[in-house]
């Protein structure tokens, strides 16, 4: 029996529990998962037929607030959280020793305290390929709609602005012939590549902490350092992970070197980009327009700069990647058994990130693990850190 339609009320933390059929109650110790977010249904089901579980869900689409979150997490054995949730010392030290695994609907996990949670022992999944398709066909809508100035001509006709044809008006840049550079050619910079390449596209540049010649040989990528990219490409897409060397790459310095006709996409995420110096490039005509779905903060206030400037294209993303990652997901009930393949399987995966390697886990040890990793498998393999 799937668990109770969770509509009614917004930011209220609702409980509910599952039990597994057919297995005696000495073996049904409830194990704790705190969900931090509401999600769909199916979810859910997926959840409670997975594992005797106690869920505790914060039933809103709004992140869970902070003291909710501290105090939700206590005694917890599991924790599915997203990227708006800071899992730092504070929640872990709240967690107390209970906790055993970290499940994070995200791509990234700069919002996980990654070194501690280490040196506790918790595991942690996160989902890298949940939402490469949607990133990449919004990297590219952004970037369509950013160069031909999409938004500026609705509003336009909008506002009467049209009326007659003018060969000058409303001009945009177009893709073929051009060079790209992509920032981080990893999963999703590959993706928006490949979705790039029909238009014409005469070069593709990248950068990153090292060539990758093995993801290069479909685009003809060429690896070179960021400052030949920002000079050399009509278009620059920037799709890379946020950490310590990437966080505020794309500054005064970045945007001096980018030709004066460029479109700058940035779909990674906010910190990567020091955004008073984007707006300055903006405002002197040093790059021709900008398109972002990430910012700091997220959202932007309706006070913000950047929110003032034509050739600034903005989108709420994180809410169009997650409903398009929850409107696809494949039904994972009766998959449990397959969802956390040990370390000697052929479907395992092992990634370091952070100089963290972990192959160690031998999930079907740990009851509370498939917690987890069934929701993630919902929507691809789960990965772990």
């Amino acid at each position: 029996m799937g668990p109770p339609l969770l509509r009614a009320g917004k930011g209220a933390l609702l409980s509910f529990r599952a039990v597994v059929s057919g297995v005696s109650a000495a073996m049904q110790q409830l194990q704790k998962v705190l969900v931090t977010r509401r999600i769909p249904q199916e979810g859910l089901r997926v959840l409670t037929e997975a594992a005797v579980c106690d869920i505790k869900q914060w039933n809103s689409d709004e992140p869970i607030p902070r003291a909710e979150l501290l105090k939700g997490v206590v005694g917890a054995h599991g924790l599915l959280c997203l990227l708006s949730d800071k899992v730092d010392k504070e929640v872990l030290d709240e967690a107390g020793p209970d906790l055993k695994v970290i499940s994070t609907l995200s791509v990234g996990f700069d919002h996980l305290a990654l070194e501690d949670i280490k040196r506790r022992g918790i595991r942690v999944g996160y989902t890298p390929d949940v939402l490469t398709d949607a990133t990449a066909e919004l990297s590219v809508a952004l970037l369509l709609a950013t160069s031909r100035r999409l938004p500026e001509a609705v509003q336009e006709v909008k506002n009467g602005g049209w009326r007659s044809w003018a060969p000058e008006w409303m001009c945009g840049y177009g893709l073929s012939e051009s060079t790209i550079g992509i920032i981080g050619l990893g999963r999703i910079g590959q993706a928006i590549g490949r979705r790039l390449k029909p238009f014409g596209v005469r070069r593709f540049l990248y950068s990153g902490r090292q060539p990758r010649p093995e993801c290069t040989t479909e685009l003809q990528a060429e690896y070179v350092p960021l400052d030949i990219l920002a000079e050399e490409s009509d278009f620059v897409i920037v799709s890379c992970s946020l950490n310590a060397e990437t966080e505020g790459i794309c500054n005064k310095h970045f945007f001096n070197k980018m030709k004066t006709t460029a479109v700058f996409v940035n779909t990674s995420r906010g910190a990567v980009v020091n955004q008073e110096d984007l707006y300055q490039a903006l405002v002197s005509g040093q790059i021709a327009a900008a398109g972002l779905d990430v910012t700091v903060p997220e959202p932007l206030p309706m006070d913000h700069p950047l929110l003032t400037l034509k050739n600034c294209v903005l989108v709420g993303s994180p809410f169009l990647l997650h409903s398009a990652a929850f409107s696809n997901c494949p039904p994972a009930a009766g998959r449990v058994n397959y969802l956390r393949p040990s370390p000697g399987s052929a479907n395992h995966k092992s990634h370091r990130v952070n100089g963290l390697t972990d192959t160690s886990c031998e999930y079907h040890h740990l009851p509370v693990l498939p917690i987890a990793g069934t929701i993630n498998c919902m929507y691809h393999n789960l990965h772990v850190l």
